[in-house]
């Protein structure tokens, strides 16, 4: 998958069939419009395009009020992720600013969609609304076909709604701890990447190693804390493992890895999360029964099949 960081460096993308939008989770309804966009890329010998933003919208635009708690789902490390899994041939990440927030419906579809890219079709989901005051939308995309020279086609809302489907449920699944219902919408494992940090020894040596795993964004979206069952993979090795999402009063979210089967991984190179299944609740590291649960949990998680 090929990534571009300015509509410039992407001028040489061969009919490029575009979609945009911040696709956080790329979730199940998001997996709609990707595999419209790659039958409509074969159709036409073309290319599938995504244009998403960086920081997200309302970080931008609200930085007080909606913006200024939102919590996603995906890192962007995250998320490219995804979406090269799910196939997509391309991804514009454009830098979201106010200046940019007031580029208008017709002027985002001239300047760039046509002007730069040469957008062959521009695909667009049942609510989508684009451009200045969220002014544009598909009736708009669909009157300026000739004059901008493109395709304009619309995903239906019982294609993109899969239980209606949309991020927001997604991210109260994963915040309340419901990752099966969460993975269920998603239709993938809910991740996690980062780094191993430093191991961390609270009670004695009876509690299994724990090493804390460094986010690479600030506004990730964390489950609720407890135990979890996950798999652990560096490209590499892959293992079971349990997370323990560890919170102490007036302290943000921590998350605690142990991997099993006796396997470390370097500090410098970051692992992959993949979360299964809540398996207990909170636990406090300094109670002398956590251990006792833990060990349970453990004993749990290895008897789960994944």
């Amino acid at each position: 998958m090929n990534i571009y960081r300015s509509f410039e460096d992407a001028k040489g993308i061969r009919n490029p069939v575009v979609t945009t939008g911040s696709f956080d989770g790329v979730h199940i309804g998001h997996k709609t419009i990707l595999n419209r966009l790659k039958m409509l890329a074969a159709k036409h010998d073309g290319e599938s395009v995504l244009i998403t933003f960086d920081p997200h919208p309302r970080k931008v635009l609200y930085p007080e009020t909606a913006g200024k708690d939102l919590k996603l789902i995906n890192s962007q490390e995250e998320k490219l992720q995804l979406l090269e899994k799910a196939g997509l041939n391309n991804v514009i990440i454009i830098e979201f600013t106010k200046e940019f927030s007031t580029v208008t419906s017709e002027q985002f579809v001239r300047d760039f969609l046509h002007g730069l890219l040469h957008a062959k079709v521009v695909v667009a989901g049942f609510n989508h609304h684009f451009g200045f005051n969220k002014e544009g939308d598909y009736k708009q995309l669909w009157e300026w076909q000739g004059k901008y020279n493109f395709e304009a086609e619309e995903i239906p809302e019982q294609e993109v709604q899969h239980e209606t489907v949309s991020s927001t449920k997604i991210r109260q699944a994963i915040g309340e701890g419901y990752i099966q219902r969460a993975n269920a919408y998603l239709d993938h494992y809910y991740i996690i990447i980062g780094k191993p940090e430093s191991y961390i020894f609270e009670m004695n040596s009876e509690l299994p190693p724990l090493v804390r795993i460094s986010l690479t964004e600030e506004c990730k979206l964390l489950p609720s804390p407890g135990i979890y069952a996950v798999s652990v993979e560096n490209g590499i090795v892959h293992s079971k493992g349990m997370v323990i999402i560890h919170k102490k009063p007036e302290e943000k979210s921590e998350v605690l890895l142990n991997i099993f089967d006796n396997i470390t991984f370097p500090a410098s190179e970051k692992v992959t999360l993949y979360f299964h299944k809540k398996i207990h609740g909170a636990v406090n590291l300094s109670d002398s029964k956590t251990i006792f649960k833990i060990n349970l949990a453990k004993e749990e998680i290895s008897d789960l099949i994944y």
